[in-house]
């Protein structure tokens, strides 16, 4: 009869520890995709002003500033990280080719308005990249832990799903470096 009871509660504890390490884990993926949402939002906040800088040099490009537009509203309404993705990979598709439009124009390329925003832009990429890495190897962990026995059993019977990785598809234009000179 103890003998039974040792075994229950070591399953009951062993249950236990393995559901608050899924939740930890859980948690921790939806921690690292709002910094990636933190940072995206400070990329739809610039290209707005981005784009009225270089249309003050380029007004007959409107196609251009047009599918900038539309892909950032894209982008932010947008409700899950795989449609995000889609979204994101166009937007930075739209804001190399506005970026193509301003090297044909020697005046706006020397606008310090341009050149911070352009500075700006990179530093914010270059934390979207940072916080996609962090937020993928939670992403990794917590889709190990959901694999591995035997948090597999519990994790299936809680309700805990996998979740998806959020990069670049590095195959199409989108994964390639922007070449932008001035």
């Amino acid at each position: 009869m103890i003998y039974a009871l040792i075994i229950i509660g070591v399953l009951v504890l062993g249950g236990v520890a393995i559901y608050n390490n899924l939740v930890h884990a859980r948690n921790r993926v939806d921690e690292a995709w709002s910094d990636i949402e933190v940072q995206l939002k400070r990329r739809y906040d610039l290209i707005p002003n981005l784009v009225s800088t270089v249309k003050g040099y380029a007004k007959h490009e409107d196609s251009v500033f047009t599918k900038v537009t539309d892909a950032r509203a894209a982008a932010m309404s947008a409700p899950t990280p795989s449609a995000k993705l889609a979204a994101e990979n166009q937007l930075s598709q739209t804001i190399r080719s506005l970026f193509a439009v301003a090297e044909n124009y020697p005046d706006l390329k020397a606008n310090q308005n341009f050149l911070s925003l352009q500075s700006d832009l990179t530093d914010t990429e270059d934390k979207i990249q940072a916080a996609r890495r962090f937020y993928n190897g939670n992403v990794r962990d917590y889709n190990t832990k959901l694999q591995t026995f035997p948090t597999n059993m519990f994790a299936q019977m809680l309700g805990f799903t996998a979740k998806t990785f959020f990069d670049i598809d590095e195959k199409g234009p989108e994964g390639q470096p922007v070449n932008v000179q001035f």
